[in-house]
């Protein structure tokens, strides 16, 4: 429910996106901080169980992460513990000496999907 350590690992640039399960894309730091906010208030009491890391590249001025996060929490207005998986893809660029986030898209898509599911209704 805190999104605070995910609002630090993010660059400062007004280039940021972010592409979360809620739906949407937010463009610019304020969006960006502003969806964060809005997705940790849908999850409490959660603990990370571990990381799946499907490939990575790394140059010297960009890197990309491609795994399914997984943890457990509390989704919603339910008082059950729920395992959760994300297929994440992340990508970041050296800043002052770190290397910080510019995009991140997170979708619950782990699986193989049937063709109808990219139908939009």
């Amino acid at each position: 429910g805190d999104p605070s350590a995910y609002k630090a690992m993010y660059s400062q640039g007004e280039d940021i996106t972010l592409a979360n399960p809620f739906g949407g894309v937010a463009r610019g730091r304020a969006e960006v901080e502003e969806r964060l906010d809005r997705a940790a208030a849908n999850f409490r009491d959660g603990e990370i169980v571990g990381f799946e890391t499907i490939t990575k590249s790394v140059t010297s001025e960009l890197a990309y992460l491609l795994e399914v996060e997984k943890c457990k929490a509390k989704v919603g207005g339910s008082d059950e513990l729920t395992p959760i998986e994300l297929r994440v893809t992340t990508v970041f660029r050296p800043e002052a000496g770190t290397w910080k986030v510019v995009h991140r898209h997170a979708d619950p898509a782990v699986a193989p999907q049937p063709p109808e599911t990219v139908i939009q209704r």
